[in-house]
């Protein structure tokens, strides 16, 4: 890579300094996802990488800008700045996703549609894994016993039982099913945690319909723990036939928040 010109002119003008960045923001991002850079540590200081690439700070700072965007790193700035770094995941695909639907004015209840579509079939795939005694039941096992002791409290009680949906779609054992059923999941949970804490009277939803819930979850795991994998897909569809009229359509339209989707994206990011 061509070093940039005396005290740091960009090269050819603007094209080639656009160039120059582009060219290191797909360096950095391959060594991101080859693991070359690992996740949740910091890129080696700016000076030593603009030696490394021999650019000039402004084209390296936009190179880092780029990243920056795509959500792949973090920059603070200040007495401890530093860059560091995040390996992309399904909340990097729910926040573009988020953005997508936004733009079109779709209903959160589309989103629980397809959630409807492949949960089941994430559940069914955590039962046909040859290790989900190992795996996979014992995490949902600890989701289910916190969930339990935390009834009485609607926001948390919540929050759990969407970090339990989760599980189910992460560790499903299937890559592509999991970062696209994962996407579709965070959207649902913010809006549903963003309900939760708007509406935190415990008499929206009675204590024993809470403990209904959670018995579902408890037959679901029971299920995935015998391998019973068709069980588990109608166990899995059935509670969220139910469980997803919270938020409920009586409450009217509610659209896909951006608002609630980058708040989600940035705390899983920091």
């Amino acid at each position: 890579m061509s070093p940039a010109g005396p005290g740091g002119a960009r090269p050819g003008g603007g094209v080639r300094f656009a160039r120059l960045a582009e060219q290191i923001a797909d360096d950095l991002r391959t060594r991101l996802l080859v693991g070359d850079l690992s996740d949740a540590t910091e890129l080696p200081v700016e000076e030593t990488l603009r030696l490394h690439y021999g650019v000039s700070k402004p084209t390296f700072r936009e190179a880092v800008r780029v990243l920056e965007a795509e959500g792949l790193i973090t920059v603070r700035r200040g007495a401890i700045g530093g860059a560091v770094v995040h390996r992309p995941d399904a909340e990097h695909v729910a926040y573009s996703l988020g953005l997508v639907l936004s733009g079109r004015r779709v209903d959160v209840t589309d989103v629980a549609a397809a959630i409807r579509a492949v949960e089941p079939a994430c559940a069914e795939a955590c039962a046909l894994r040859e290790d989900r005694d190992r795996e996979v039941v014992p995490v949902l096992l600890r989701l289910h016993e916190r969930s339990v002791k935390v009834v009485d409290n609607l926001v948390e009680v919540t929050a759990l039982s969407r970090l339990f949906h989760e599980a189910i779609v992460d560790l499903c054992g299937n890559h592509s099913l999991s970062v696209l059923a994962g996407a579709l999941e965070s959207l649902w949970s913010s809006h549903e945690s963003a309900w939760a804490s708007r509406d935190g009277d415990t008499s929206t939803i009675p204590r024993d319909q809470r403990m209904h819930a959670l018995e579902e979850h408890r037959v679901l795991i029971d299920q995935i723990a015998a391998g019973d994998a068709a069980g588990a897909r109608a166990t899995s569809l059935r509670h969220l036939e139910v469980s997803q009229n919270y938020p409920s359509p009586q409450d009217g339209e509610i659209l896909v928040s951006p608002a609630s989707v980058r708040s989600r994206f940035i705390a899983a990011s920091s």
